[in-house]
């Protein structure tokens, strides 16, 4: 069953340069492993080593956030559509921020400006 992909800015590199996806998959978990066979590296991006998306990700199926759902179990049918939405964070420069979605370091302490 294909479905629409949509794919944030900062990720468009490993798909090369591409916004929007046709992937086959049943669940989301399926999802990110069969775009990751395609755009190696792209799950490492998206998940947690324990294969749980970064709680600074956030991924909607037709426009319902998946925590609200069945996280990374939520079934896909035919012609869904999936976006992939990182978090934009901002604050004090204290170190606490959470780390850039490209995977580089957070030494700054903040997400770094993400560019479009």
């Amino acid at each position: 069953m294909s479905v629409l992909v949509r794919i944030p800015t900062p990720l468009r590199a490993m798909t090369k340069g591409q916004g929007e996806l046709q992937a086959e998959a049943a669940t989301i978990k399926e999802l990110i492993n069969r775009l990751d066979q395609d755009y190696a590296g792209i799950k490492a991006r998206l998940c947690e080593e324990n294969g749980n998306v970064r709680r600074f990700i956030n991924v909607y199926v037709n426009e319902e956030d998946i925590r609200f759902l069945q996280g990374i179990e939520t079934s896909l049918k035919a012609g869904d559509e999936v976006s992939i939405v990182p978090a934009i964070a901002g604050g004090a420069n204290d170190g606490g921020g959470v780390p850039a979605i490209a995977g580089g370091s957070n030494e700054g302490g903040t997400i770094p400006a993400i560019a479009g």
